[in-house]
This record gives structure tokens, sequence and C-alpha cells, in this order.
């Protein structure tokens, strides 16, 4: 659905995941998704995918694959406690076996294949901490 490459993992359990490959996440907490997606949506930007986490207060976008494979990039995003998922990794998404809203729900559900750029959400993350709004 929506071109996301989805399994159920373990089956017994329903879990819905996604490998990542051809869409990567960018996790961060609750307070500053929040804030990135406000910026993201005053700069007119489409937000595709956001799941959020709501036991550890955390959310993920669901993003392009775009992002450098640099560690000075994954260190700053580290000191803000933003973890990029990327190639190889496991994206839990909502699922209907999840018998909560403490579980994992959609903040902006998948209506198609559009996901944004992983350097516009770290671009966003960047602009945000900048202006010292979380």
């Amino acid at each position: 659905m929506c071109e996301l490459p989805a399994i159920i993992d373990p089956a017994q359990l329903g879990r819905i995941v996604v490998k990542a490959g051809i869409v990567w996440a960018v996790m961060m907490p609750m307070r500053l998704s929040q804030l990135v997606k406000t910026d993201l949506q005053r700069r007119h930007q489409d937000l595709g995918p956001i799941i959020s986490h709501p036991r550890s207060s955390r959310w993920s976008y669901l993003v392009r694959p775009d992002l450098p494979n640099d560690d000075s990039l994954f260190a700053e995003m580290f000191r803000l406690n933003v973890s990029i998922v990327r190639a190889g990794g496991a994206i839990a998404l909502p699922s209907p076996a999840d018998q909560c809203r403490q579980f994992r729900h959609w903040i902006e559900p998948p209506r198609c294949a559009f996901r944004p750029s992983g350097l516009m959400v770290i671009a966003s993350v960047r602009a945000t901490m900048r202006g010292g709004r979380t």
C-alpha cells in the first residue's frame, strides 16, 4: 500500500514492518517533531507519513533515502536525540493488531507514494534547533 514494502513480522504478533531501503525514517522526540511539522507546514512542504510512538514519546518521519552516509551528520543528529533508520534497519508501522493508541499510530497516514526528502526534514530539525524553539 502506498509503495511501502511492508511485511508482517512475526506473523503471530501481527506487527507490520518495513525494512529500510527505498524508505528511511528520521526519528525524534515528540516535542521536536511537533515543531518540525509546524516548520514544514509553514514552508508549504508536504509532510508525508509520520508515525507516533507514544510509549517512547517519539515520532518517525518516513523519508526518501537521500541523506549522505556521513558520520558528522549522524553525530550531529545523535547530539539532538535524532536518529536515522537507514538501509537495512527496521521501521515498525502502526498495525490493526495494536491494542490501543499507546502503541504506534499515524500522525499523518500515507496517502500515496510521496515521501519528503530526508535532507529537507534534517534542514527543518536544524532550523528549529537554531531558533531555540525546543
